[in-house]
């Protein structure tokens, strides 16, 4: 599925920065949200929940049905930001993809998150390993 994304951004000739770009405005008033959430922070704090390269939330390990309604919920918004905000040209999947290589980028210390191989990964003092496509 990757493979097919990446193959259509170079067909389209869409700079992936400019799309960075746009994704990191997008997002930010669905993550602003979230982040006002006591649940959500306390999830995240948890390693409960952590970023995906997709743009999404996701669960790490098992979760209760609240963390599961959290994740949902976020995830229809972040989903409705990236289908109004996406840049002409690119996909929904395109814009989702950028704003998850900035959102991990963005993760701190203590922090999940999900590798390009699947992995889930706690944040430490470095740079999270993110996907070679990422801007």
């Amino acid at each position: 599925m990757m493979t097919k994304l990446w193959k259509q951004w170079k067909a389209s000739g869409l700079p992936m920065a400019a799309i960075a770009v746009t994704a990191a405005v997008a997002v930010a008033v669905p993550s602003a949200m979230a982040q006002r959430d006591p649940a959500y922070e306390k999830a995240r704090a948890a390693g409960q929940i952590g970023e995906q390269p997709d743009g999404y939330l996701g669960i790490v390990g098992s979760a209760t049905k609240e963390v599961r309604d959290l994740v949902t919920d976020i995830n229809i918004k972040r989903k409705a930001a990236y289908t109004s905000n996406a840049p002409q040209g690119s996909t929904v999947e395109q814009f989702a993809f950028a704003t998850g290589c900035n959102l991990i980028a963005k993760t701190r210390p203590g922090e999940k998150y999900k590798a390009p191989d699947g992995r889930w990964l706690t944040r430490d003092s470095g740079p999270p390993v993110r996907d070679t496509r990422c801007p």
